[in-house]
């Protein structure tokens, strides 16, 4: 809806933030779309999230191509040039202080009269640039205790490869997981195998030490985190395998561990309440976000 302060709003979006839409730097308080956005009628619409550490950018390239690719897949360009587009994250950083944090990006096809059929002359896309900031301590905690999760069945779309925002299913095994007094939700599919996280990729280690994790598909998101330690760990030459693995398998195993933009490789601890791997972080999962952290520390000194 158009922008404007409703009462509630205060308390939960602090003053000082600013947000971007569509060219200009606005109050968030105020930011808003149009009613009539797909994005808001139909989820029409693509998102991004680049983490921000000591106030570096990490891996914003492969979020930009994969933002490049999502829009590709539901007939989208960029709705800028890459370079300006990284200019306007950056005075995003800037004008809200970002040096821990996340920038979150959002295409939209635009606002015209409600239909469900994409228009034959599509309006001009909608972008929609947030950003907040991160408790590094609290995400440095979780890395060494663990988390724990739950397994929920997955009910999303068949086009998981695409970082839409229709989230409704994510957003129910989140809150199940929530009110379980777990962290996150992994998703399993109608013949048993874990897909992945709700808002995570998902990892274990077997018992010979190899690393395993679901081989890319329609059935996942292709994780920008999860590629770089894919890299990473090969190039440390650790036994990496792309494969589906079970419930089963994952509580049998030696450790198991999540990875995202804003957590790094992060240990998880137990499974439905069942403990994995003794119900403490092991040596694997440390290795891998210590091979996260150098690739993202040359990566960093390259942006500077």
């Amino acid at each position: 809806m158009s922008g404007g302060i409703q009462h509630g709003w205060p308390s939960r979006f602090p003053a000082g933030r600013t947000a971007y839409v569509n060219g200009r730097y606005l109050p968030h308080i105020q930011a808003g779309v149009h009613i009539e956005d797909r994005g808001l009628q139909f989820a029409d619409a693509i998102y991004e999230v680049v983490g921000v550490a000591d106030g570096h950018f990490l891996d914003e390239e492969e979020h930009l191509d994969r933002l490049k690719r999502s829009l590709g897949e539901i007939g989208m360009a960029l709705p800028m040039s890459r370079a300006a587009l990284k200019l306007a994250l950056r005075e995003m950083a800037r004008r809200n202080r970002i040096d821990s944090g996340l920038i979150y990006l959002q295409v939209t096809r635009g606002v015209v009269r409600r239909d469900h059929a994409v228009p034959d002359r599509p309006p001009r896309p909608t972008l929609i640039i947030t950003a907040r900031r991160l408790d590094p301590i609290g995400i440095r905690n979780r890395q060494k205790q663990g988390v724990h999760v739950i397994t929920c069945r997955d009910e999303r779309w068949a086009r998981c490869d695409i970082k839409s925002t229709a989230l409704l299913p994510n957003v129910l095994a989140k809150t199940t997981a929530r009110k379980a007094g777990a962290f996150e939700a992994w998703l399993v599919d109608k013949e048993g195998f874990v897909t992945e996280g709700a808002s995570t990729s998902v990892w274990i280690v077997d018992a010979d030490g190899s690393i395993i994790t679901r081989d890319l598909s329609n059935a996942i998101l292709p994780g920008v985190t999860r590629l770089v330690i894919l890299k990473a760990a090969e190039a440390a030459q650790l036994p990496v395998r792309e494969r589906k693995f079970t419930v089963a398998e994952a509580l049998a195993a030696n450790e198991a561990f999540i990875t995202a933009a804003t957590l790094g490789a992060t240990p998880v601890i137990s499974i439905d309440g069942v403990p994995v791997g003794g119900g403490k972080p092991g040596p694997i999962v440390r290795r891998i976000q210590e091979l996260y952290e150098h690739a993202v520390d040359i990566r960093s000194r390259a942006q500077a």
